[in-house]
């Protein structure tokens, strides 16, 4: 589906907090997810086969242009699971209507 019709995905951002100890630390913002319309398109998978072999399942996640703050340690809630954002979201500038971030997203076990 395209980014205008595509599914719902929530996603916390990041933010710096200082811990106890007083050292600063990167989280996924708790302030609450912002919904956005987001297109999927699977990008590679390994079923696990044998017990103790662990499901790798990475999805392209596409977002429009305006979205800011997303970063290695925000988290996804997209399709009923949840994802960890696994690399940097790359910008891909164009015009105004073709402009988007894609985002890669590996489902948590």
């Amino acid at each position: 589906m395209q980014r205008r019709r595509g599914q719902i995905a929530l996603i916390w951002k990041s933010k710096t907090i200082t811990d106890n100890r007083g050292n600063e630390v990167i989280v996924a913002d708790a302030d609450g997810p912002h919904a956005v319309r987001a297109a999927f398109v699977p990008q590679r998978s390994a079923k696990a086969e044998v017990p103790g072999q662990q499901v790798i399942n990475i999805t392209r996640m596409i977002v429009e242009a305006h979205l800011e703050g997303v970063e290695l340690w925000s988290r996804v809630e997209a399709m009923g699971k949840t994802w960890d954002i696994v690399t940097p979201p790359a910008y891909h500038h164009g015009t105004r209507h073709t402009r988007h971030w894609s985002i890669d997203i590996r489902q948590r076990p």
